[in-house]
């Protein structure tokens, strides 16, 4: 035990003045004898009790968040670590040293590839402690954690798959080589490893993509709460399960990795842990060079309500804490500014016993009798197994709220002159002379020879060292980490039973947005697909029509509703409820995508296939959190995201960035995302029923973006001959006048924007230009099948028409093409068009604007009367 209480040291920290001595000692004797006596528990509420009389007296006095640099769990409260240590210390030493040779020797062949070696110098211990005693992988008995793994500490991972006989010798030499590996050349042989954890590239391996960052924080806590959500719906019991995190301190500034802490102890997610690697340096420098980061972590996670673990010093330093009588250890740590302390990892123990030791007398009397080599050798809480089994332990059995532990490493820990340099982060290169310390700090089995040539190293299978490895991670459920895909099939609804008013809608008046919310609400009523259905919104439920839900299938709380709602007397009253289905995240574009994504990924991470809807404003999607769902696509997300109010010139009133006009571009450039821009509710339908069948029948891994508008205008029946050509990317939807022997223009329009193209061709009609109108429903399928057409006459392949050109091919003349969104949209079907053509294309080029639809759209040259014209001219100037 500490030879000083913490309160003591606290007050010896914080060098406040004490104006009688013998007062604060009676005091401090009290209250040690009432903690003697009646225990932590009465010592708690007392302290609780005095804190609200100083409340009342207006003392203007709080607890301070920030508790000394000293480690959370005493020594007299660690349990006795259960591994065998040396051994571990052993593997620990073997991931280093093959994950260094992984990075050093991509680098030596091929200097442009890069690789991180540092981060996970710093992370090997916190990652080797939770694969040998907590990370649990899925078996027979247990539903398996989810880990998210430090994206820069890759290397280490596939160390450890190396050792466990997952990836080869051949496999490791091909870091960062995708497309240089025989297994991409050749089919066969061995893998590229990527460079961070992606799920896309290494399907079977990676569950979480982290290397974003600040994307893998909020993730897990979405992860986690969905969780929750699963088991109190009764579709999955997720109560053993963990969801570990392990993230840098320099990520902690990201807003992704802060903007749900309180949405985790709000919804007490004790399956949570986060384990923040401070090793005190981002990639140019100091975390917090004049300051200390996980004292302003703590503060940070403390007041967000999570429980805080510090784990900042080994057990060579439980001696010296037990000889400090004087408080002069926490002292000196409170006046140590994380820029010192990088110094002090980057120097040796001379310079440490002169500069840190040589503070003061009190500081130089602990340091008498070690060695400059022991003081050098003294080591952070993240280096220490001992100490990390004691936070793991302490946090996976913790009850009621999120823990975060806050493990002080160095980074590039052992590697020489690389340890702690502002430098270290960009260390990819090592001398002879490097190698071979390296080899020495850590006791490789090497020769000169092989350390210096960077030889892989790998223990015999019947080894003592392997056959723990082997033990260990049996015990746990098996390797980790390891994504499957296994589900099972959940049938579809027939399309009729669920949007035949949207197919068969006969002119009715009514917005795509009115014509999804219902088509939502008779999934959920489907008896095999309603209950994986999960509708997701930020906080616009009623915007779009959603209220009628809230009865019917109720907003998921975890406490159900502890109040009587002020709308509880009317038909779409609030209701939450422990098994509602709603997601209704509040205003977090960002924790609704999160959300979307646990879902969308559950059929991976649970094996259990949900499908999710997250509707939202569209230019809060791709525009807003972009970043997320590539991410989600990383993950090979199955799920729709619907983008209401979309274009630039629906959401009338708004203006500048608030209105859409290039969700679909950025969709376009997302391989496995497919983007529809329907403009009636029956093409709509068509789209919604094909991705359902996609997803949860035929499992591909694939997810929707479909535009819907909150405009109300009549809704055509959509014919069945022509369902195949809306998935597509278009059809022809009519001409104008109907009898026209030829077409002598063709105009082309998506979303809000077909219906000022129908009353476009009406006007030209009117004037004896024959027009035929097509409905494009998605210009990126569009594109793409141009794309491989092209790609296959290149190859020497059988040439194909593109889609577009056969549709195109039944009229002629000039084309225009009309969106609500910036011309680069329909411009990416140009040159998929047949020979001879005239293309135009308008669209909502610029910034938007305040005003009503019509203004609108004759601003941006998109209304029929515009349209209209265009064609007119372009008519004009076509003739011989």
């Amino acid at each position: 035990m500490n030879a000083l209480s913490a309160p003591h040291l606290a007050a010896l920290a914080s060098g406040a003045a004490d104006s009688d001595p013998q007062e604060t000692a009676e005091w401090r004797e009290a209250f040690a004898a009432l903690v003697a006596a009646n225990g932590p528990a009465r010592a708690r509420w007392m302290l609780d009790e005095l804190a609200r009389l100083a409340r009342d007296q207006r003392i203007g006095w709080a607890p301070e968040l920030c508790t000394p640099y000293v480690n959370t769990i005493a020594v007299d409260q660690q349990p006795a670590f259960p591994g065998d240590l040396a051994i571990e210390e052993r593997l620990a030493s073997l991931m280093r040293w093959n994950a260094l040779a992984m990075v050093v020797r991509a680098n030596h062949s091929y200097g442009e590839l890069g690789g991180h070696i540092a981060s996970y110098a710093s992370a090997a211990d916190l990652f080797e402690t939770g694969f040998n005693h907590f990370f649990h992988a899925k078996d027979a008995s247990h539903g398996g954690d989810l880990v998210f793994f430090q994206p820069h500490s890759a290397p280490g991972v596939y160390a450890r798959a190396f050792l466990e006989g997952r990836l080869s010798e051949d496999d490791l030499s091909h870091y960062r080589q995708e497309l240089t590996a025989p297994a991409f050349t050749k089919g066969e042989g061995a893998r590229g490893l990527s460079s961070y954890p992606h799920p896309y590239l290494m399907p079977d391996f990676w569950q979480f993509p982290t290397g974003s960052m600040g994307i893998g924080p909020i993730s897990s806590i979405y992860h986690a709460r969905f969780m929750r959500y699963l088991t109190h719906r009764n579709l999955l019991d997720c109560g053993a399960r963990k969801v570990w995190g392990v993230f840098g301190d320099g990520e902690m500034d990201e807003p992704e990795s802060m903007s749900a802490l309180t949405l985790a102890a709000r919804e007490k997610l004790d399956n949570l842990v986060w384990v923040v690697n401070c090793n005190l340096q981002r990639l140019d420098g100091p975390v917090r060079g004049n300051g200390r980061i996980i004292d302003e972590l703590e503060k940070l996670f403390a007041g967000a309500g999570w429980n805080v673990i510090k784990l900042v010093w080994g057990s060579d330093w439980d001696g010296l804490f037990a000889r400090d009588t004087t408080g002069a250890l926490a002292r000196a740590f409170a006046n140590t500014v994380d820029g010192q302390m990088q110094t002090f990892a980057a120097k040796d123990g001379r310079f440490n016993r002169d500069t840190f030791f040589g503070q003061n007398e009190e500081l130089a009397r602990l340091a008498q009798g070690m060695t400059d080599e022991q003081i050098d050798r003294l080591k952070r809480g993240g280096h220490d197994l001992v100490k990390i089994h004691a936070a793991y332990a302490a946090a996976a059995a913790h009850q009621g709220q999120p823990t975060v532990i806050l493990a002080h490493t160095k980074k590039g820990y052992g590697m020489g002159a690389g340890q702690g340099k502002m430098t270290t982060h960009s260390h990819k290169k090592f001398e002879s002379a490097d190698l071979i310390g390296f080899r020495n700090r850590f006791n490789l089995p090497l020769t000169d020879e092989q350390a210096t040539s960077l030889a892989f190293y790998k223990p015999a299978d019947d080894s003592v060292e392997m056959q723990y490895l082997k033990q260990h991670r049996q015990a746990l459920g098996g390797a980790m980490p390891r994504r499957e895909t296994v589900c099972d099939v959940v049938p579809k609804p027939d399309l009729a039973a669920y949007a035949k008013f949207a197919i068969e809608a006969d002119g009715k008046d009514m917005s795509t947005t009115m014509a999804f919310v219902r088509m939502l609400g008779n999934l959920l009523k489907d008896r095999q697909i309603g209950p994986r259905v999960v509708p997701i919104v930020a906080d616009e439920a009623r915007t779009f029509g959603m209220a009628n839900l809230f009865k019917q299938v109720g907003i998921y709380s975890s406490v159900g509703q502890r109040y009587a709602p002020e709308d509880i007397d009317t038909i779409l009253s609030y209701r939450e409820a422990t098994d509602g289905q709603i997601l209704e995240e509040g205003i977090s574009e960002a924790g609704a995508i999160a959300s979307w994504t646990a879902a969308a990924t559950s059929y991976s991470v649970h094996g259990l296939a949900m499908l999710p809807f997250y509707i939202y404003y569209s230019m809060f999607g791709f525009q807003r959190v972009g970043d997320a769902i590539w991410a989600a696509a990383d993950q090979r997300s199955r799920g729709f995201l619907l983008g209401a109010t979309s274009g630039r010139t629906t959401l009338g009133g708004e203006g500048l960035q608030h209105q859409d006009g290039t969700s679909h571009l950025v969709a376009a450039t997302i391989p496995n995302c497919k983007a529809y821009d329907p403009a009636f509710a029956g093409e709509m339908a068509v789209i919604i029923d094909a991705g359902i069948r996609e997803m949860m029948v035929e499992q591909q891994d694939v997810f929707y973006y479909v535009t819907l508008m909150n405009e109300n205008y009549a809704q055509p029946s959509l014919p069945a001959e022509v369902h195949g050509d809306v998935l597509r990317g278009c059809y022809r939807f009519g001409q104008f006048p109907a009898d026209a022997k030829a077409t002598q223009v063709t105009l082309m329009g998506s979303g809000a924007i077909l219906t000022e193209v129908i009353k476009a061709a009406e006007l030209l009609a009117a004037e004896g230009i024959a027009v035929e109108v097509i409905s494009v429903t998605s210009w990126s399928e569009l594109a793409r099948d141009g794309a491989e057409c092209e790609e296959a006459g290149l190859r020497g392949e059988t040439s194909r028409t593109p889609f577009i050109a056969q549709q195109l091919a039944h009229g002629a003349g000039p084309v225009i093409a009309a969106t609500d969104y910036v011309r680069a949209v329909p411009e990416s079907v140009r040159p998929y068009l047949p020979q001879g053509r005239r293309y135009l294309t308008l669209g909502t080029d610029g910034f938007g604007r305040s005003d009503t639809r019509a203004a609108l759209r004759d601003f941006f040259g998109v209304d029929a009367a515009s349209i209209a014209e265009a064609a007119r001219h372009v008519a004009t100037q076509s003739r011989p």
